[in-house]
């Protein structure tokens, strides 16, 4: 790895403050649409490779399929992606919460899978620009694969993932089986002007 792009501790430590403030906005949300209360860890900040995220995300597999929706955003010289990745596991237990009758078919899962992608992309996303000042434009999002492995997720998108910063948050949800990984993914030119903007957050 070179050396253009690098956090110090500090900087990691201020991503995750503003990370942790922006998904207990989104998780806020969440537990309004589905009547729950849900768990939050401490978000994992990262620099990494492709390689490396490739291993991280497989990290997430285990030996369950997943459904992944990705969502771009950009503002102020900050660019980059949201993915969501849904244990497929989870469709039961959302639809029982969210009160859909029966078996859910695809159609009815891809409507869920949406829903819960523009409540946690979105809030996240608007989260950590209030912070920053910034007023994030978000493209539609995009459903990357239903029902799927990481790796075939993987197939599709590595070429859009260099290096990059990775912001790893984990939702479940408790009492249910649910669960789900946002993934934020920022572009290298992205961090060093993050860089320089949470530099005055940290004068403070």
């Amino acid at each position: 790895m070179n050396n253009l792009v690098q956090i110090n501790e500090d900087e990691r430590d201020c991503y995750q403050e503003i990370t942790n403030v922006a998904m207990g906005q989104a998780a806020d949300r969440l537990a309004r649409l589905l009547g729950v209360y849900v768990v939050l860890p401490i978000p994992n900040v990262n620099i990494i490779e492709v390689n490396e995220f490739k291993m991280t995300l497989k990290s997430l597999e285990g030996n369950a399929t997943v459904s992944a929706v990705c969502q771009g955003f950009i503002g102020a010289g900050i660019a980059g992606e949201a993915l969501l990745i849904f244990n497929d596991a989870s469709f039961s237990d959302i639809a029982k919460l969210l009160k859909y009758p029966g078996d859910l078919d695809q159609h009815e899962e891809l409507e869920m899978l949406m829903d819960v992608a523009n409540v946690l992309n979105g809030a996240c996303i608007q989260g950590i620009g209030q912070q920053l000042d910034i007023d994030f434009s978000q493209s539609h999002p995009v459903v990357l694969g239903q029902h799927c492995s990481i790796s075939e997720l993987l197939s599709q998108r590595e070429k859009h993932w260099q290096k990059t910063m990775a912001i790893e948050i984990n939702y479940t949800i408790e009492d249910h089986n649910i669960n789900c990984d946002l993934l934020l993914l920022f572009t290298e030119d992205s961090v060093i002007h993050m860089n320089r903007l949470i530099s005055f957050l940290l004068e403070d």
